[in-house]
Order: C-alpha cells, then sequence, then structure tokens
C-alpha cells in the first residue's frame, strides 16, 4: 500500500468585485509579466462593456460563455506500434472549464480590435451566442475525436 499522500483539492481563491472562482481563473490566465492588476483592469473593463451591451449579468455571460466553449471529449496522442494515434479522450470538466477560458483568450487576442478589454469582451458575447472563434474550436476538437473514434481501444 502506498504511503504518499493524496494531492489536496486546489481551492481557488475569488476575486474581490465579484466574489467568483471563474473570474479569478481569468484573471491568472490573462497575467502577462506577473501584473495581476492589469490583468484585473482587462477583466473588470471587459466586464464593464459586456453589461453594457447586453444589458444582462456580465458574470452569467461569461460563465455561459465557458459552458459553450468547454469541450468533453479532446484527443490524445498515443503511440502504439511504431505509428502515432489519436485517441478521444473524454475529460474532466474542471480541465474542459481550463481549456475553455484559454481558448477564449487565445481567441480574443488574435481578434483586431483596440484593447485587449474590447477584443476580450466581444469574444465572450459571441462565445455566449454560440458562435465565434473559441466556439469553432471546440467543434473542430469534437470533430476530430468523432473521426477517431474508432481508434478510442487503444486507451
Amino acid at each position: 500500500m502506498s504511503r504518499r499522500s493524496n494531492a489536496g483539492i486546489d481551492t481557488r481563491k475569488s476575486d474581490p468585485i465579484y466574489r467568483n472562482r471563474l473570474v479569478n481563473m481569468m484573471v491568472n490566465r490573462i497575467l502577462r509579466d506577473g501584473k495581476k492588476s492589469i490583468s484585473y483592469e482587462i477583466l473588470y473593463r471587459a466586464m464593464e462593456r459586456i453589461e453594457r451591451t447586453t444589458g444582462k449579468n456580465p458574470l452569467s455571460i461569461s460563465r455561459q460563455a465557458v459552458r459553450a466553449v468547454a469541450p468533453n471529449v479532446v484527443v490524445g496522442a498515443r503511440r502504439i506500434g511504431g505509428s502515432t494515434y489519436q485517441i478521444p479522450v473524454e475529460i474532466e470538466p474542471v480541465q474542459g472549464k481550463a481549456l475553455a477560458i484559454r481558448w477564449i483568450l487565445v481567441a480574443s487576442r488574435k481578434r483586431s480590435g483596440r484593447g485587449m478589454a474590447s477584443k476580450l469582451g466581444s469574444e465572450l458575447m459571441d462565445a455566449a451566442r454560440n458562435s465565434g472563434s473559441a466556439v469553432r474550436k471546440r467543434e473542430e476538437t469534437h470533430k476530430m475525436a468523432e473521426s477517431n473514434r474508432a481508434f478510442s481501444h487503444f486507451r
């Protein structure tokens, strides 16, 4: 029997304004060069823009966006007998949420526009409406997993 202890559950702290862990996860992914205050500023300006544009709660829109982008399955490379196969693997909801946040931020950075806050706000609104680059990335991932379903027995 192993004497090593199990890894504890990672409890993320919530942000000061919205008191939400999802917002804090987004802030930590926006983070560049360790400047968290700028990261908070970008996200809060994006939330203000969402509220101004839609008139709804920006937190619920961002939750809806992350839920729309989060994948259920991903493909992982597995080397078997000298050739590499893409094997579909179901993922945990926490990992799906982390991937969704990463994809939303990558899509918003690639977006044309003025300022990260406006690009992030636009991408979150698009993702909540099931459109935009991040949702397309999720659909591509699901399509790849579906097309490689024949290799799922290699897990």
